[in-house]
């Protein structure tokens, strides 16, 4: 396994407010401006289906591995050679919510796409996280 990124921030937030956000596909262009559209195929569950389109990449099919509403949802997609998994969590606290983003990769060539198409991870996965908070806050 080859962690791209991790980031954990504190919010005064709920932390349905954060899954809401996480499970509706069609808002994750306004947090992840890397991310062109997402769609999914019927409802968002573990299981659930879906492609997604970053800007600048090809479309991209992705499977729903966790869905535990307000707590994990985690997307998984698979590349020659690789597998790539976002997980995002988030667990109360007493002034609202703490929130752990983690992406890596597991395969045989999991280092060519670290050291390629997803060497960006490690600046966009913490930027993003700050985007959708100050989102979910406002």
């Amino acid at each position: 396994m080859i962690e791209l990124a991790c980031a954990s921030r504190a919010s005064t937030a709920a932390p349905s407010l954060f899954f809401d956000r996480w499970v509706d596909h069609s808002s994750w262009s306004e947090w992840s401006p890397d991310t062109q559209w997402v769609r999914v195929e019927g409802p968002v569950a573990a299981g659930a289906r879906g492609v997604l389109k970053p800007k600048g990449g090809p479309r991209t099919r992705f499977l729903v591995a966790e869905h535990e509403r307000d707590r994990v949802y985690t997307d998984v997609s698979r590349v020659p050679g690789a597998t790539l998994t976002f997980r995002h969590a988030v667990a109360p606290s007493p002034a609202g919510s703490e929130l752990t983003v983690r992406v890596w990769l597991d395969g045989p060539m999991s280092w060519l796409w670290a050291r390629t198409a997803f060497r960006g991870f490690r600046h966009s996965v913490p930027s993003d996280l700050d985007r959708l908070i100050a989102l979910v806050e406002s």
